[in-house]
């Protein structure tokens, strides 16, 4: 990358990551495993990193402590969460209060507001619906293509106005390996922030968890009118 941030880096080379015949197969699997087995979860994405035990504390300090991120009227008890590319649910289940194998976090901490995952593979809406069903928790799960299928389907009730923290942990990575192009001759990934924005409220937070982009070729991508970079390395 050049020394201006606003300069787009180089585009991935696609991989069968990032086309939809992939997820929908993988969930496939999961879901027959699952059906063999309901102690079998599937694949946690970024395990290996420790992904989620960053970014639970992370939103905890941003929204819960003084730095009250979304403001004060936005609690543990009211914050809204969007899940985007939610595979198995597993992200939403430990913020509603479950550990890493799925059981109740005594010590943790219990987001309690609306929640709702969306994937454009119906199987992995599926299999997000039966483990969250299996554990006894409330979430709502939704087929939602985030890059053909209009905001409008998903912003409803409170969240009308969008939600108040939009997550992805790998959905743009995977968009970023998709061969697709858009109406405009863009790689999908070029339009991901226009298509993200109306999701998120005014003073909300979008959160994306990446292990194809660095710190500073995220900002690259998002940088400009409508966010503001609070974290990330």
């Amino acid at each position: 990358m050049g020394s201006n941030p606003l300069t787009r880096p180089n585009h991935l080379e696609p991989s069968p990551l990032g086309t939809k015949e992939y997820w929908d197969s993988l969930y496939t699997t999961e879901l027959h495993n699952h059906s063999a087995d309901t102690s079998d979860v599937g694949t946690i994405w970024f395990s290996d990193s420790g992904a989620e035990n960053k970014v639970l504390p992370f939103l905890s300090s941003h929204i819960l402590s003084d730095k009250k991120l979304l403001g004060p009227e936005t609690t543990q008890q009211n914050c809204s969460f969007l899940d985007l590319g939610t595979g198995n649910g597993h992200f939403l289940l430990r913020l509603r209060g479950l550990d890493e194998d799925g059981e109740v976090d005594e010590e943790g901490e219990k987001w309690e507001g609306r929640m709702l995952g969306v994937d454009y593979s119906a199987q992995s809406v599926e299999f997000a619906r039966r483990i969250a069903a299996s554990k006894g928790v409330e979430i709502e799960f939704e087929y939602f293509d985030l890059m053909s299928d209009s905001p409008s389907s998903i912003l409803t009730n409170d969240e009308s106005g969008g939600w108040d923290v939009v997550l992805d942990k790998g959905t743009f990575d995977a968009i970023s390996l998709s061969e697709e192009r858009d109406g405009q001759g863009r790689r999908l990934c070029e339009g991901y922030r226009e298509k993200v924005m109306p999701l998120v409220r005014e003073g909300g937070l979008l959160l994306v968890t990446s292990c194809n982009w660095t710190g500073e070729e995220l900002r690259a991508w998002f940088a400009g009118a409508g966010l503001r970079v609070v974290g990330g390395g």
